[in-house]
Formats: C-alpha cells, structure tokens, sequence
C-alpha cells in the first residue's frame, strides 16, 4: 500500500474544483494559487479518504453543498489575506 496515493484530504479536491470553475481567480499567477491554495486548506478541516465513491456514497446533499461553501469562503478569505498583505517588490 502506498500511503500518499491511496489516502488524500477531501477538501484539496474540493477546492481545485471550486478554482478551476471560478473565473474570478484566472489572473493570479501559479505561485499565489499555490499559496492560496496552502492557505485555504489550513482553515478547513482534514476529511481524508481512500476512494472518491466513500464521499460520494457518503455525503447528503446539504453536506456537500456546506462543504462546497466553506471551500468558497475558505478561498475568498486566503486571497483576500494575500492581497492585503502583499510585499512582493514590484516591477
């Protein structure tokens, strides 16, 4: 058994779904997503699996949409975090 390819974090999925359909964040550089992305997954809680069908067998429907919510609002808050704080040099 491999441990880091059978076992992941629910809401890593989640949330790269939540990025990939959002237009809203397609101007930021990989290397902010990436930091949003570790941001984000911090303020949310570990819900870890083995097989996308646990979670999906699993989940209600209002789960999934409370879920898709705090992925949203733990998104909004890390970019919101990164903006304000940004002391990248400027070119």
């Amino acid at each position: 058994m491999h441990l880091d390819l059978d076992i992941h974090n629910y809401y890593e999925k989640l949330m790269v779904m939540h990025l990939v359909t959002t237009n809203e964040y397609a101007d930021f550089d990989k290397e902010f997503m990436a930091d949003v992305c570790c941001l984000a997954l911090t303020r949310l809680p570990a819900r870890y699996i083995r097989h996308e069908i646990d979670m999906s067998f699993y989940l209600s429907s209002d789960d999934r949409m409370q879920m898709n919510h705090e992925v949203s609002e733990a998104v909004k808050a890390a970019v919101q975090y990164l903006t304000d704080h940004d002391n990248r040099p400027s070119a």
